[in-house]
């Protein structure tokens, strides 16, 4: 299937077959409503091809129904103005956008003293839930009628009902969290009751199209399987879609770190319904969008539009996108940050980041991540752009990674470095040995880290990924001990899947350090991919802004 066919949901015609996935941000404003920067920060992902935006999870004006700290809303009718700019912004470069609305249940932040509402009291993140009454039950289904008419008013395409990832519809849906033995749960069809009221009454209060967001299958120990997921979307009807994520609580979900299959959700659709289909799920590059596309007839993509939000117009024109590497490192800490990408400065600082027009010649000592991020933002503005690199190849430390999976993911950020150099016109001199009168921007790498003494027992007490990398190559000779902190740099995924790993091949965790197992002093973190990208813009926004001034 190709990606840039159209496709209509419902009588909404959108112009290709890739959407922007409804990711957390965290931009706007504590009230709820969409700003300057939220506004640019989509608009840019619509500007870049994406023929179909879908806001983040939106809560409904309904008691304890937010999720997350800035978290949008669509709740009051003087919000319709701002999201009117953002629905005419979107427009304005032929895509559309569908606002996703979501009561967040038993993950619902919570006064103090307060506790979050579910289907049934089961315990949500260290918080025992209170049981919904069915009055609160009615309440909230209308709630999510009264955000879709705000959404319709503000000039958007259509809703996107959240009916996974462990928030309320979801959790009624969940054999796992619905225990209840009235008419809202107790049997599969029980069970799908609050879902289609929420589905009637929306439908009632709007006419453009109504889909809705579904976990194939929860990745927990008691979680469903993929076919009680294909079964609930067989069984709800009145929809124009059907969007399959995947996951509850348990990692990894739909954003499964670099140890995992790409498009790992779209192989397990074994069934469509009889209705247009989307699914998301490490979608980050033109192999795994065309595999996605032989499940499914859309695709979502949430960390790849992230790193680079022209990835559909790259691909239509055969470039190649700044690539997702699946870190799961900034556009997962939002618990009280804003969205973030490791590997793209810009994101979520789309106001932020100036673009100069500038002539002249500048001299970078370094080609590793730093550098080669200096030298491409400093080429983009049209500098004569030269770099000096004391060894023979691109990438600095990156080239240091030892554990397969993770040196093939990261690698790919390499190869779009060597392709951006050429198609810019910069100049590497491969072994040459910089010296600080000789450059104008010193961005060679950080300290790198010794490799882990070798040995048959091996102590690790590290949060140097070179030392967690060496610990799984080293494991098949060595008898490795490790310390629980050595984990703590990761998000929940990769540290779920890491240990996974090292328990499979015989390292064993201890949660304290020992200082008898220890063969030297505790390594900090090494200087991450994050921070290296992060040196090397700023270093050459600062020079550009330098020139200018």
């Amino acid at each position: 299937m190709d990606p840039f066919d159209e496709i209509n949901i419902g009588d909404c015609r959108i112009k290709n077959r890739i959407a922007m996935a409804p990711m957390i941000s965290n931009l706007a404003g504590t009230d709820g409503n969409t700003n300057e920067v939220h506004t640019s920060y989509l608009a840019e992902r619509a500007k870049g091809g994406y023929g179909l935006i879908i806001t983040e999870y939106s809560f409904v004006p309904s008691i304890r129904s937010r999720g997350s700290r800035n978290q949008l809303s669509f709740a009051r009718q003087d919000q319709i103005p701002g999201f009117k700019r953002l629905s005419e912004t979107v427009h304005g470069y032929g895509s559309k956008i569908f606002a996703q609305l979501v009561h967040a249940g038993g993950k619902a932040i919570t006064e103090k003293g307060d506790s979050p509402l579910a289907p049934s009291p089961v315990e949500y993140m260290g918080r025992m839930a209170q049981e919904l009454t069915t009055e609160q039950i009615n309440d909230i289904a209308e709630a999510f009628s009264v955000s879709a008419s705000i959404a319709e008013k503000s000039g958007f395409d259509g809703i996107e009902l959240h009916g996974a990832h462990g928030y309320l519809i979801h959790e009624f849906l969940s054999p796992a969290l619905n225990s209840r033995k009235d008419r809202y749960g107790g049997s599969f069809e029980a069970m799908l009751t609050f879902p289609k009221e929420i589905i009637k009454r929306v439908r009632e209060s709007v006419s453009i199209p109504v889909g809705i967001r579904l976990s194939l299958y929860e990745d927990d120990a008691d979680g469903y399987t993929p076919e009680h997921g294909i079964r609930v979307a067989e069984s709800l009807k009145g929809l124009d879609y059907i969007h399959f994520s995947a996951g509850r609580n348990a990692p990894p979900g739909s954003s499964a770190p670099f140890y995992y299959p790409k498009a790992n959700i779209a192989q397990k659709i074994f069934s469509k319904p009889g209705i247009p289909t989307m699914v998301v799920g490490s979608i980050t590059d033109r192999d795994s969008l065309h595999k996605a596309l032989e499940f499914a007839d859309m695709v979502s993509m949430g960390r790849g539009a992230l790193a680079d939000p022209f990835f559909p117009e790259k691909i239509r024109k055969g470039m190649i996108p700044r690539p997702c590497i699946r870190c799961n490192q900034g556009c997962r800490d939002l618990a009280y940050g804003q969205v973030r990408c490791t590997i793209n400065y810009s994101t979520g600082r789309e106001t932020l980041v100036p673009s100069y027009s500038l002539d002249g010649e500048v001299t970078i000592a370094g080609a590793g991540a730093a550098g080669m991020e200096a030298a491409i933002y400093l080429a983009r503005c049209g500098m004569k752009v030269t770099v000096l690199e004391k060894t023979g190849e691109i990438g600095g430390q990156l080239n240091d990674i030892k554990e397969e999976r993770h040196f093939y993911e990261f690698h790919r950020i390499v190869e779009y470095y060597k392709y951006e150099a050429e198609r810019l016109g910069i100049v590497i001199k491969f072994h040459t040995e910089a010296k600080p009168d000789q450059v104008d921007l010193w961005l060679a790498d950080g300290k790198r880290y010794d490799s882990i003494p070798t040995g048959k027992e091996i102590y690790v007490d590290s949060l140097a990924f070179s030392a967690l990398d060496e610990a799984i190559t080293l494991s098949g000779n060595s008898r490795i001990t490790m310390t629980e902190r050595s984990l703590t740099s990761m998000d929940r995924s990769r540290q779920a899947v890491y240990r996974e790993m090292a328990l499979k091949k015989g390292i064993v965790f201890v949660k304290e350090p020992d200082e008898k197992l220890s063969s030297g002093t505790f390594q900090g973190k090494q200087e991450d991919l994050g921070s290296a990208v992060r040196r090397g813009v700023s270093e050459a926004i600062r020079y550009a802004g330098m020139k200018i001034h």
